[in-house]
């Protein structure tokens, strides 16, 4: 059976493990269900999660290959009992050598660490989607010169293993102006998600407008710098030509974020 890809918002900091004193205490409590219920979405159950995060950037693609990957503490300013959390799932050093080949099947350099943990956009949202850590998880970093072709083409080049049992998961945020998270912003994350969602859903435009994702309304005030959007271009070439979904939406800290589901 092939598993869908998907796109989450990956939250704010430990968002979802915290008391908020701005705003409703729940704000986050919407995007919190909708990640505790992925994995039963499913066609079935995962037998590994591959992670794309927007928290790791480097020269060529690198793939965590620790067997027990360590967790990346990097947020900051946050209360001390989310310095302390848990993570425990195991990695996998062959799904990270068959990342790594895939990759380079497709002329895109690759390289292993196997040093590298979890980072927070990986940690905290899996503790959500997989509370018992049982399925184990496989970090890939973006490449840091961003290029959505580039991050298409290792798209495509993953797509075998959703036939695999792997399920791929773009971690980054729909809207990530740290300065726009304030009503102000409102209605430009509004048009901004709006033209988003129109494109992930069209596999005849999807592409596309990927490449062009800086032409779109209010793109540079949605993503000042876009390492937070290029997971969703690894997630939606490794579903090219198939359906696309929002599979969530809500406005979270005055401004629209969503999430999408691609195949399956």
């Amino acid at each position: 059976m092939t598993m869908p890809t998907v796109f989450i918002p990956h939250g704010a900091g430990p968002c979802f493990f915290m008391d908020w004193t701005r705003g409703p205490a729940d704000d986050w409590a919407p995007l919190a269900e909708w990640l505790k219920g992925l994995v039963a979405s499913l066609p079935e159950r995962p037998k590994a999660i591959l992670v794309v995060s927007g928290h790791w950037e480097a020269a060529a693609f690198t793939v965590g290959s620790a067997e027990r990957p360590r967790l990346i503490f990097d947020y900051y300013g946050f209360p001390e009992h989310t310095y302390r959390l848990t993570f425990d799932a195991p990695g996998s050093p062959s799904l990270a050598g068959r990342v790594r080949k895939l990759l380079a099947s497709a002329g895109l350099p690759a390289r292993e660490d196997p040093e590298r943990g979890y980072d927070h956009g990986v940690f905290v949202p899996l503790k959500l989607v997989t509370p018992e850590a049982d399925i184990a998880v496989v970090q890939l970093s973006l490449d840091q010169d961003l290029d959505p072709a580039t991050h298409l083409t290792a798209g495509r080049a993953l797509a075998p293993l959703r036939d695999e049992g792997v399920l791929i998961v773009g971690s980054g945020m729909s809207w990530h102006n740290m300065r726009g998270f304030t009503p102000a912003f409102t209605e430009k994350s509004a048009a901004f998600d709006a033209w988003l969602s129109d494109a992930m859903v069209d596999p005849a435009r999807r592409e596309g407008a990927i490449r062009n994702w800086d032409k779109a309304p209010y793109a540079r005030e949605a993503h000042p710098r876009e390492e937070h959007l290029a997971p969703l271009f690894v997630t939606a070439g490794a579903a090219q030509g198939e359906p696309g979904r929002v599979a969530f939406r809500d406005t979270v800290m005055d401004v629209v974020v969503s999430g999408y589901e691609f195949g399956g």
